[in-house]
C-alpha cells in the first residue's frame, strides 16, 4: 500500500473516530466529557500528523507511537467501561484497529524512506 493511501486511511479512520466521540456519543442531550476529550485528542493527533508542526517534524516516529498508544488506550477503555454489545462501539473499535494498522505500516514506510535517503 502506498504512503499516500496510508495517509488517506489514517485521515479517514481518525476523523471517523473523532466525530463519533465528539458528536454521535453526545447526541442524547447529555454531554460526556471523556468522549469529548477523546474526540479532541484524535483531532489534535490528526492535526499533528498532517500539518507536521516543527515540534513533531523531527519526531515522526514518536508521533506514530503516541497516536497508536492513544488509540489502543481508547480500545482498552471500551473493553473495560463500554457496552460490548453496542454495534456503534464495535464498528468504532474496528475503525480504530484499522487506524493502528495504517499508522504502523506508515511508520515502517517512513523509516524505509529515511534509511534509503
Amino acid at each position: 500500500m502506498s504512503q499516500s493511501t496510508l495517509r488517506t486511511v489514517i485521515l479517514v479512520t481518525g476523523a471517523i473516530t473523532a466525530l463519533i466521540h465528539l458528536v454521535l456519543l453526545n447526541l442524547g442531550g447529555k454531554l460526556f466529557p471523556l468522549f469529548i476529550l477523546n474526540g479532541l485528542g484524535y483531532l489534535a493527533l490528526l492535526g499533528a500528523f498532517y500539518f507536521n508542526p516543527s515540534i513533531v517534524a523531527t519526531r515522526r516516529g514518536l508521533l506514530h507511537w503516541v497516536f497508536m498508544g492513544f488509540t489502543a488506550v481508547t480500545i482498552l477503555g471500551w473493553f473495560l467501561l463500554g457496552d460490548l454489545s453496542d454495534p456503534l462501539g464495535i464498528i468504532t473499535k474496528i475503525d480504530e484497529v484499522v487506524l493502528i494498522v495504517a499508522l504502523w505500516l506508515h511508520m515502517g514506510q517512513e523509516r524505509q524512506s529515511a534509511a534509503a535517503a
